[in-house]
């Protein structure tokens, strides 16, 4: 380690999706705290409180990561990157054996053939995806990305290479009331923010111990506790958190949007009913959700329509 510098490489998978790691990241197009070129990702975190650059570069079957950061690195954090880096890129997650199982199901196994390999691309750390998923609650994705942007210029947390990082708990609580208010957050959501970010900075609640082997029913107990915090922003931060493929979202609009196309219904699909379609293929009722989304972002793309990337 030298210059608070740290490298690695990963294999990947044969027919590995790059691209839906790329998008993911490009959602917000002024790329305050991510850009995008060719194959290239840049994003700016907060690491261990201090501002860093995350560069992931896809060529010839790899990936290669290299972590600026400013500041002094630890021993530990060769092998904390790489495990960031595998669960960003959904390599944790078994995909082929859901393609196996499902391939030949009537609907879903037109999703796999449609999207073959698909892997959910992972916030860079559970803060990340679960104050992302409150941000998000009843409003648009547009809407969303300009509170979030807002919010990450209000930290201020700066990578010497001029980047803006997404915070950390420690950053949100610094920023009280009034200023997440300014950003556009409502009280509530605002107020939840404080009070999540305010148990993790006390250890209260520690998202990252939950990550080798998330123990979901604790993780969601816990959560529960959180007033503004329910089922579906849950559902959502286990998975673009910690990779947990089994979450219903059934009361996401885009993945009843997708259902509906799927099942060619001329009527809106209903939560109920789409809980009710998820059902039948846990443990992956995440991924067959995150199939739903590719579906309605294919057709809005077909129509015309600007794609929504939950």
């Amino acid at each position: 380690m030298e210059g608070g510098v740290l490298n690695c490489e990963l294999d990947l998978p044969v027919g590995f999706r790059a691209g839906d790691v790329l998008a993911f990241h490009l959602r917000d197009s002024l790329q305050v705290a991510e850009q995008v070129q060719g194959n290239c990702l840049r994003k700016g975190l907060a690491w261990s409180g201090r501002a860093a650059c995350l560069e992931i570069v896809f060529t010839g079957g790899r990936a290669a990561a290299r972590l600026d950061v400013d500041g002094p690195l630890s021993p530990s954090d060769g092998l904390l990157l790489t495990g960031m880096v595998r669960r960003m890129l959904g390599l944790t997650q078994a995909v082929e054996d859901f393609e196996q199982r499902w391939c030949a199901h009537p609907q879903v196994g037109r999703l796999i053939a449609a999207h073959p390999g698909l892997r959910v691309p992972l916030a860079a750390t559970p803060f990340e995806a679960l104050s992302w998923a409150v941000t998000g609650q009843q409003i648009s994705v547009a809407a969303a990305l300009t509170i979030r942007r807002r919010l990450i210029e209000a930290v201020g947390l700066r990578h010497t290479s001029g980047l803006f990082c997404y915070p950390d708990a420690a950053g949100v609580q610094a920023l009280g009331e009034p200023e997440l208010r300014a950003a556009g957050f409502s009280r509530t959501k605002a107020q939840t923010l404080l009070t999540l970010s305010g148990q993790l900075v006390s250890g209260d609640l520690s998202l990252d111990a939950w990550m080798a082997k998330p123990p979901i029913d604790d993780i969601q107990a816990c959560l529960l506790r959180i007033r503004g915090i329910g089922p579906w922003t849950i559902n959502y931060a286990l998975l673009r958190g910690f990779g947990w493929l089994d979450g219903s979202l059934h009361g996401d609009v885009a993945v009843r949007r997708g259902l509906q196309h799927l099942l060619g219904s001329p009527a809106p699909v209903s939560p109920a009913e789409t809980e009710r379609f998820l059902a039948g293929f846990s443990p992956w009722r995440a991924l067959v959700a995150a199939h739903l989304w590719a579906l309605d972002t294919a057709v809005s793309r077909a129509s015309g329509a600007a794609p929504k990337v939950g």
